[in-house]
């Protein structure tokens, strides 16, 4: 069985901004799922999803979009309505509880790294991708599987980034990986990355949970004071039984 780890990326990179309290911090998120789980699951019933209640087409599919959906921006305006809101929130929950994937998830307080190392800065995004990929690794061990990753792009300069930070790590490994284990369980050495307009099912689920485990990542370090909003909370709770777990040890949130 091949897996695929799709990774959504809240926040930027940028060190200069790392004073900034918005945009202090710089996650990862990461989907691990079987793709015959989201050719024959995720990907159909997300799509009814859809048809239900955006009118969804298969010529024009709608994308969903986690930022416009709490906002009830179009094409999600249905979601003004108080009723169809309730309904609709209870439905994604109960597919986000139903559909089998693991999530791993890398958050990392730029300013913090920034005043450590004063002298030589760890690319962050490189920092946070060499953790994510560990822990994907083992998580295809225990499996004994194989399988790739899958990025949202975002654009020309940002995504030759991600590839070469991602194509360095295969061919060099990381400080507790070393690039021979990697290969072993990496189809390519090559980072694909696409944008959510292909309507990739891995990618929008990535996007609706990134933004709850951040936050929940946050709340727990005491990185910030303000508690997760409730959709969010009741996202976090589901994300209990989801986490990346080794052993019966929860290896699937790290702050840095």
């Amino acid at each position: 069985m091949k897996y695929r780890l799709y990774i959504d990326e809240v926040g930027n990179a940028d060190l200069g901004s790392s004073d900034d309290p918005n945009h202090r911090f710089l996650s990862l998120t990461g989907i691990a799922v079987a793709l015959d789980h989201v050719d024959k699951v995720i990907h159909p019933e997300l799509e009814a999803l859809k048809r239900a209640f955006f009118g969804s087409h298969p010529d024009d599919p709608i994308i969903f979009h986690r930022k416009e959906m709490v906002n009830a921006l179009p094409p999600f305006a249905a979601l003004a309505d108080a009723a169809t809101r309730a309904l609709f929130d209870a439905e994604m929950l109960a597919s986000l509880t139903r559909w089998e994937y693991a999530v791993i998830s890398v958050c990392i307080d730029k300013k913090r790294h920034r005043e450590t190392y004063s002298t030589w800065r760890y690319d962050p995004y490189h920092y946070c991708l060499a953790v994510l990929l560990e822990r994907f690794i083992f998580f295809l061990d225990n499996k004994n599987a194989q399988g790739d990753v899958l990025a949202e792009s975002r654009g020309g300069k940002e995504d030759r980034r991600l590839k070469d930070s991602f194509e360095n790590l295969w061919a060099k490994g990381t400080p507790y990986l070393d690039a021979g284990r990697i290969q072993k369980r990496l189809t390519s050495r090559q980072l694909k990355v696409k944008t959510k307009a292909n309507n990739i099912a891995g990618l929008q689920l990535a996007d609706m949970i990134a933004h709850p485990s951040r936050a929940e990542i946050l709340h727990e370090n005491r990185m910030v004071d303000k508690a997760p909003a409730p959709f969010a909370a009741k996202v976090i709770a589901i994300l209990a039984g989801k986490y990346y777990k080794s052993g019966g040890k929860p290896h699937g949130k790290k702050m840095l």
